[in-house]
């Protein structure tokens, strides 16, 4: 599971990952730089592998990639309590949707973006460039294939984040400016569409947590269903071709327990994991959801190795936990609730701060995301937090399984007015009612009606405001995509696809404008660099 980092350290030293070239003296402070290094072929995976680490910042800390993509939307919040967690409200304008350029959150997602693609352009030069010499002439070019595949991930969260953006595919000492979300739309689509037919075919072994071919097309996927967002055309079909391929590679498969991908051993040879990221507790980690979600006597629960930071701040939206059919096993699942017990199932936690003395438990209802009492709001249960673990996890984190791509499908058919979604959902469904059934079988016709959600601005745990109450079309199938990906940072994206995003009213938030679905570029890059211009109404 671990393996893709261990022996990155030496390539990041010498791979020269820097984005331009300068007159600059430097300082060296090593005998090893990209010029004395000599590479042989044992190098040319390891320099490949160099493409990835970026990735880690998905979940890494409480300035991770997560809040943009979750905590911006309608079913998570993290709210300040009497253990702290306001930090000048930060949290909060993220829930607000009143973020501006100069969000951390926003920043550190720009930059670990083209890091990863300045990581990229470099391999793929030195690749062109015969640099670093390959085991063979088929290894070089899947070598190429995969890191520009990966360099096309980086690109989409860049065209879906912030719309139009330097589109920068060499290294260069120009100051870049911004191409059009259509252009960057159109490069991704045609870089993968001209490296998937070489990219490796295996699954799991040496390729597990990198771009093999099935990753790359679950992300072309990803990309044609949020084509009309990006570009005002819609590409369901192309989706769904994409969709098809994956279907009947028989590559891939539904886990028998919804809990599978989630486990913190054992998945590498999960065929409904497509693609992830690994993270390992000592020498890769950045995986610390729990510490930023549970309440620190927790770790009585857990037996964790560190104790989780105060009361916790990331919980579920209480209009979204509602959603839930309770006989979903997805909602136990999911969601920690309810009252809290140590290892023996026996003796309570009990609270530290406001309510020190009680219990903790997790109750359902928010009163606001303004301040929450110690234990309120459903906590993270998705990820598996093994016995022992400290503030990093060995949980890996997907980001494509083989049930979004029947999702991805069944929503395109939806759109399309073609049968044959609700057979689709019904498959996802079916591990989550195992102890009901025929609860599981859901209709093409039940997933065009309205969203269960109940929008409105709440006060002392009330809508006094429902704000705008139009029906969702295809609001049930938004719902679907809920309950299967709550906490796998689909949100924010489905959101506003589903064009609720910046129309609807939930807990302490109210639409900010449209403007808000790309976020702005961070002040930072603008003022340093004249040619960027900011995003709209920013």
């Amino acid at each position: 599971m671990k393996t893709i980092y261990n022996k990155i350290a030496i390539c990041l030293a010498v791979a020269g990952l820097w984005s331009c070239d300068n007159n600059l003296d430097e300082n060296v402070y090593s005998s090893i730089t990209q010029q004395s290094y000599n590479y042989t072929t044992s190098d040319f995976w390891q320099v490949i592998a160099a493409v990835y680490p970026p990735l880690r910042n998905v979940v890494n800390g409480v300035d991770s990639y997560f809040i943009p993509q979750e905590v911006t939307a309608d079913a998570i919040v993290m709210t300040p309590n009497a253990s702290g967690w306001d930090d000048g409200g930060k949290y909060r304008v993220m829930h607000y949707q009143t973020w501006n350029s100069e969000q951390s959150h926003i920043r550190v997602m720009w930059n670990w973006f083209y890091q990863g693609v300045l990581f990229a352009n470099n391999i793929i030069e030195q690749l062109e460039a015969d640099a670093i010499p390959a085991p063979s002439p088929t290894d070089k070019q899947r070598g190429m294939a995969e890191v520009r595949a990966m360099r096309a991930f980086y690109y989409w969260q860049i065209c879906d984040n912030f719309g139009d953006a330097p589109l920068v595919t060499a290294r260069t000492s120009d100051l870049p400016e911004k191409t059009s979300r259509q252009e960057i739309y159109n490069f991704i689509v045609s870089e993968l569409t001209a490296v998937i037919p070489e990219l490796n075919e295996e699954v799991g072994g040496t390729m597990y947590g990198r771009m093999n071919k099935w990753a790359a097309k679950a992300l072309l996927a990803n990309v044609y269903l949020n084509a009309q967002v990006y570009t005002g055309q819609a590409h369901w079909n192309e989706c769904i071709a994409q969709c098809d391929e994956l279907i009947n590679s028989g590559k891939l498969e539904l886990s028998p327990n919804f809990k599978d991908p989630f486990r913190a051993h054992g998945v590498e040879t999960n065929k409904e994991v497509i693609f992830t990221v690994p993270y390992d507790k000592l020498y890769a980690g950045g995986n610390t959801i729990h510490m930023w979600t549970w309440h620190t006597n927790s770790k009585k629960t857990f037996l964790t190795e560190s104790a989780p930071w105060g009361d916790g701040a990331a919980r579920g939206v209480s209009q979204f936990v509602e959603t839930y059919d309770p006989d979903d096993g997805r909602l136990a699942d999911t969601w920690l609730m309810g009252p809290q017990f140590e290892a023996d199932g026996v003796t309570p936690i009990m609270c530290e701060y406001e309510l020190r003395g009680q219990q903790v438990v997790y109750s359902k209802d928010l009163p606001d995301a303004n301040y929450a009492h110690e234990g309120e709001g459903y906590r993270m249960f998705k990820y598996e937090v093994e016995q022992g673990t400290s503030d990093n996890s060995n949980t890996d984190v997907p980001l494509f399984r083989f049930s979004q791509v029947l999702m991805m499908k069944a929503e395109c058919l939806l759109r399309l007015g073609q049968p044959g979604a609700g057979a689709l959902v019904t498959q996802v469904r079916q591990r989550a009612f195992k102890d009901k059934p025929e609860k599981a079988t859901v209709t093409d016709d039940q997933l065009k009606g309205n969203t269960v959600y109940n929008y409105g601005y709440v006060e002392d745990y009330k809508i006094v405001d429902p704000g705008d109450q139009s029906p969702v079309q295809f609001g049930r199938m938004y719902d679907e995509l809920g309950w299967e990906f709550a906490w796998e940072m689909f949100r924010r994206r489905d959101a506003i696809r589903f064009g609720v995003y910046t129309k609807k009213s939930w807990l302490s938030h109210k639409p900010q404008g449209d403007h808000r679905t790309v976020f702005p570029i961070p002040e930072i890059a603008v003022t340093s660099n004249p040619n960027l211009k900011q995003n709209p109404s920013y």
